[in-house]
């Protein structure tokens, strides 16, 4: 697959002199770094002026916009009907709703198109046809500082019960965040499926509906208030005050015992001299079978009617070597199989591939549901009062599925 996919990529669709009229299109695109010198807009460039030197009738037009906005710039665009031609996003779903992308097997070449990561490919559909193209992802495990655990005589856990364990022995040690429970506003949502999945739950067990207050999930919640965040495991900070960017930062500072983090982690913590080590979330009886997959997606707009130019484009971004530019520059995981499989048993990669291992028994987001914005954001803003002293994890779980299952209602139609 993929030397095919390379040879389809090389050759392209005959764009570079057959068409009369000079093309250009436009990409609306997240920034992936934390300062200028590793800015997302340094990948585009590089990538867009070879693609260019090949493509003298094609000129691509990026602009690139934080996580903090591209969202909205992109929605603005939409509305004000000036779609760009493409937009590497944080969903697709509500522009699919709408009839305003392409499917992707309108624009990619099939050997591209085949090429993605099946779960991935899987998110990105809309009642069975796939709109968003997975452009970069990400899995979780649980890191743990190796020198509080030799401290306390602790191995990492595999089982709640043994996390609960060293949680405790952890805080008897005087350490600070025994377990950092990140369900704060900011992403709250990515922490409760953590969980949640380690629970034998998630938030859609079927295809068809949300399923977030299932026997299993409330489980869960109660099993996290009574048996770590009521026994004072989780930190001065309670819960639903605690952002993962803290968490994180308290984890760099050598100040948290274990947490759930990406591979973004690895840097900051090595950067502070923290010895850590990572392993699969624990589950009720072992490691958890199911691990968090989070997807960034591309999508390609109807509006300018480009599908060709805009295929030939895209090819060359999902190119093997584009793709594992990228992963690595930003520590993500490829989303194209040839790109993983070269990551797996790479000796430069070694340190991504316990999160790689996990892409394969990943589940994400439910993406395509064109209310999974609505609810995701409900759940960020709700789902921490389910671990307060008091509070009711049945009950919270229960008004979030009411909340979920009238937003699904109204926009599925």
């Amino acid at each position: 697959m993929s030397a095919l996919g390379m040879a389809a990529v090389l050759t392209g669709c005959g764009l570079s002199g057959d068409s009369d009229d000079d093309v250009t299109l436009r990409l609306v695109a997240a920034d992936y770094g934390d300062s200028d010198a590793n800015s997302s807009k340094k990948y585009w460039d590089k990538l867009v002026e070879a693609y260019e030197k090949d493509h003298p009738g094609v000129t691509v037009d990026v602009s690139v916009y934080s996580w903090n906005d591209v969202d909205a710039k992109v929605k603005a665009m939409v509305d004000a009907g000036k779609a760009p031609d493409m937009a590497q996003i944080g969903a697709y779903a509500d522009y699919a709703a709408a009839d305003q992308l392409y499917k992707v097997s309108d624009v990619l070449s099939i050997p591209v198109e085949a090429d993605f990561v099946s779960q991935l490919a899987d998110a990105g559909e809309v009642r069975g046809l796939q709109y968003g193209m997975p452009f970069a992802s990400s899995t979780r495990l649980l890191f743990y500082n190796k020198t509080l655990f030799a401290e306390a005589g602790l191995t990492p856990p595999t089982t709640w019960a043994e996390l609960a364990e060293d949680a405790k022995a952890l805080k008897d040690k005087g350490v600070k965040y025994p377990y950092a429970l990140p369900l704060g506003p900011e992403e709250a949502q990515a922490e409760t499926l953590q969980w949640l999945l380690s629970g034998g739950g998630g938030y859609t067990q079927t295809a068809s509906a949300y399923s977030i207050d299932s026997t299993e999930n409330v489980e869960t919640f109660d099993w996290l208030k009574d048996d770590l965040v009521g026994k004072g495991l989780t930190g001065p900070v309670a819960p639903d005050k605690l952002n993962r960017a803290a968490a994180f930062a308290a984890f760099a500072a050598g100040d948290v015992g274990m947490l759930n983090g990406h591979p973004s982690l690895m840097k900051a913590a090595a950067g502070k001299g923290v010895k850590f080590g990572m392993v699969p979330m624990p589950g009720v009886a072992g490691p958890t079978k199911v691990s968090m997959g989070v997807a960034d997606w591309m999508t390609a707009f109807k509006q300018n009617g480009h599908a060709e130019q805009v295929g030939d484009f895209l090819d060359y971004v999902y190119s093997e070597k584009n793709v594992l530019d990228f992963s690595r520059e930003y520590d993500l995981l490829p989303v194209t199989s040839s790109a993983s499989q070269v990551m797996g048993a790479a000796e430069e990669d070694a340190d991504l591939k316990p999160f790689l291992d996990q892409l394969v028994l990943s589940e994400t987001y439910p993406v395509g549901r064109t209310s999974w914005a609505k609810v995701s954001a409900e759940i960020k803003k709700r789902i921490g009062q389910a671990v307060t002293p008091g509070g009711d994890p049945a009950g919270v779980l229960g008004e979030l599925q009411t909340t979920a299952t009238t937003l699904d209602a109204g926009s599925e139609g």
